[in-house]
């Protein structure tokens, strides 16, 4: 089964992986992709920026757009990773990543597009 993990993350988080030195959070990314791979289990996985990010809602059919990514959230989505496996595996997987101790990782599955 697909999942998708989603990494969150706020100010606290990044400055805690600064303190960590962001080259050692890098290298644990770069690992665990690697092992991904190897197991056939990565299907993708990026950073996300909040460079030049926005945010679209439409009002009466009026679209409003607003510097981004800042919805009611406290954490904004950082990255993700898109895998093949098992539940159990996607959990597991998403304890190894290193935003985790600091923010939550969210895992969600795909829905199958035969069932609409």
């Amino acid at each position: 089964m697909k999942y998708m993990l989603l990494i969150y993350g706020n100010t606290e988080t990044w400055d805690a992986l600064q303190a960590l030195g962001i080259d050692g959070v890098l290298d644990e990314h770069r690992k665990l992709t690697e092992e991904l791979k190897a197991n056939g289990e990565f299907i993708d996985g990026l950073g996300l920026t909040t460079e030049n990010a926005r945010v679209v809602r439409v009002n009466d059919g009026v679209p409003a757009v607003t510097d981004g990514p800042f919805t009611e959230a406290k954490e904004v989505l950082a990255g993700y990773y898109l895998v093949d496996c098992s539940p159990e595996r996607a959990l597991e997987i998403a304890a190894r990543l290193p935003e985790a101790p600091y923010s939550p990782i969210e895992i969600r599955s795909f829905t199958d597009p035969m069932d609409r």
